[in-house]
C-alpha cells in the first residue's frame, strides 16, 4: 500500500535560523582571523533583543555587536514595525573562555593526534531520489523558501512579504519507495497587513504563492520530479490566518533547534547534536559532514541506492569508537552492511583532524550553511571579506560545502570493484 512522507524547512528569517546564522557568522569571523580558534557560540533572539553566549578560545577579538547587526540586516529585519531590527535591537554578549578541562582532551602536541571534542554519534545519509542525493520532500521545501526569499528581496512580483516563513511538503510513495506524486504543500509566510479585509488578503497571498512562486520552484527540477506536481496537490497557505507578527517578536529563537531541517528532513537518522556556532573540533559538526560526504560518494558510485553512515566518538579519543552502515536493502554489491562498513572505515579516515584536513573545515565557510540546509548544496569556491576594527581587513578564497564534493567516487568504485 502506498504511504505518505513529510519534511519541512524554515526560512532564513525564522527565529531559530536567525540564531543559527548569527552563531555561524561569529564562528566565521573567529576562523578568518585565527584559524585555530575553538568556538562554541550560542545565540538567543527575542523581541528587540539578542543574547550571545558560549565558550571561545582564540587569539583574536571581535566586535560581536557589529557582526550580529549585519547578519540581522542582511536577513531583512530592517524595519521598526517588525519589533526586531539589526540597527535597533539590544545585544548582550556573555561569551567567555573555553574550559581547560575540555580543551586538554582535544589539543595535542601533534595535530593528527587531536581528540574528539565530545562523545556522541553522528549520521550521514544519501539517496538516489534527487540529483543532489537528498530526500525529495526536504529538497522541495528548501527551494520553496529560497524562492520566497528571492521574491521578497526583488520586491517586483510580490511586495508584501516579510522574512519569517515555513514550508512543508508531503509526498506519496509506492511500496517500493518510489515517489509517485506531491500530495500536500504547506506554506506559512509572514506578510505586511496590506488589506483591511483579512479574507481578501489571505486569498491574494494564496494565489501569489501558487501562481507566482510555485512555477519558479518546479522549473528548478528535472522532468521526472516536475511530473510529480500534478493538478491534485492540496495547498495550505497561511492556514491559521494572517501572519503579520512573526520573527523574534512572535517567537523566541535559539541556536540549534532546527537540526532536522539542517540535515535530512526526518529521513535517515540524527545523532542529536546541532551544528551552528561550533568549530570543526566539535565532531557534532565535522563528523556529520564527513559521514554525509561518505554516504553521498557511496551512492554516487553505485554501492547502494540509499545509505546511512554512522560514526561515534569518545571525548578526547582520536579513533572513532564505531562505524555503522545501513543500505536499507538497496545494496548493489554482494556484501553485508557490516562488510561495507569495514570498507568505509578504510576509505574514509574519520579521525577528527583528518576530517578537518580532508574537508578544509578550518576556513570561514559556515554562514552559508546556516539556512536552507547544511547538506545538498552545490560546492563552490568564493572570495569572502572580513573587516574588524581590531584586526583590519582580510580577504580569503574558500571552498564552500566541501562535504558535497563527489571526489571519492573513483576510489569507492575501485574498492568495491564497480
Amino acid at each position: 500500500m502506498a504511504y505518505l512522507f513529510t519534511s519541512e524547512s524554515v526560512s532564513e528569517g525564522h527565529p531559530d535560523k536567525i540564531a543559527d546564522q548569527i552563531s555561524d557568522a561569529l564562528l566565521d569571523n573567529f576562523l578568518a582571523f585565527d584559524p585555530e580558534s575553538k568556538v562554541a557560540c550560542e545565540t538567543l533572539v527575542t523581541t528587540g533583543q539578542v543574547v550571545l553566549a558560549g565558550e571561545v578560545k582564540s587569539a583574536t577579538y571581535l566586535d560581536v555587536q557589529q557582526i550580529t547587526r549585519e547578519v540581522i540586516n542582511n536577513i531583512g529585519y530592517t524595519k521598526g514595525e517588525y519589533q526586531f531590527s539589526g540597527d535597533s535591537c539590544g545585544i548582550i554578549s556573555l561569551i567567555h573562555e573555553q574550559s581547560q578541562d575540555i580543551n586538554q582532551g582535544v589539543d595535542r602536541g601533534a595535530k593528527e593526534d587531536q581528540g574528539a571534542g565530545d562523545q556522541g554519534m553522528m549520521f550521514g545519509y544519501a539517496t538516489k531520489e534527487t540529483e543532489n542525493y537528498m530526500p525529495l520532500a526536504l529538497d522541495i521545501s528548501h527551494k520553496i523558501l529560497q524562492g520566497l526569499a528571492d521574491l521578497r528581496r526583488a520586491q517586483d512580483q510580490i511586495d508584501y512579504l516579510r522574512p519569517d516563513a515555513k514550508a512543508q511538503v508531503t509526498i506519496e510513495y509506492s511500496d517500493d519507495n518510489v515517489p509517485q506524486r506531491i500530495d500536500t504543500i504547506v506554506v506559512s509566510t509572514q506578510h505586511d497587513d496590506f488589506d483591511t479585509d483579512d479574507a481578501k488578503m489571505l486569498l491574494k497571498i494564496k494565489e501569489d504563492i501558487v501562481s507566482i512562486l510555485m512555477p519558479k520552484v518546479i522549473a528548478q527540477f528535472p522532468d521526472y520530479v516536475q511530473q510529480l506536481f500534478n493538478g491534485n496537490i492540496k495547498y495550505h497557505i497561511n492556514p491559521t490566518g494572517k501572519f503579520v507578527i512573526g520573527g523574534p517578536h512572535g517567537d523566541t529563537g535559539l541556536t540549534g533547534r532546527k537540526i532536522i531541517v539542517d540535515t535530512y528532513g526526518g529521513k535517515g537518522a540524527h545523532g542529536g547534536g546541532a551544528f551552528s556556532g561550533k568549530d570543526p573540533s566539535k565532531v557534532d559538526r565535522s563528523a556529520a559532514y564527513a559521514t554525509r560526504h561518505a554516504a553521498k560518494n557511496l551512492v554516487a558510485a553505485g554501492v547502494a541506492d540509499e545509505i546511512l553512515v554512522q560514526v561515534s566518538y569518545a571525548i578526547g579519543m582520536v579513533e572513532p569508537t564505531s562505524i555503522f552502515v545501513d543500505t536499507y536493502g538497496t545494496a548493489n554489491v554482494e556484501l553485508s552492511d557490516g562488510e561495507i562498513a569495514k570498507k568505509v572505515a578504510q576509505l574514509f579516515d574519520m579521525r577528527p583532524f583528518a576530517i578537518e584536513e580532508r574537508l578544509k573545515l578550518r576556513n570561514p565557510i559556515y554562514l552559508e550553511s546556516a539556512a536552507y540546509g547544511h547538506m545538498g548544496k552545490q560546492p563552490q569556491t568564493v572570495n569572502k571579506v572580513f573587516e574588524s576594527p581590531y584586526n583590519g581587513r582580510i580577504e580569503k578564497e574558500v571552498e564552500l560545502f566541501t562535504w558535497e564534493k563527489l571526489d571519492a567516487v573513483d576510489q569507492v568504485k575501485s574498492a568495491f570493484n564497480l
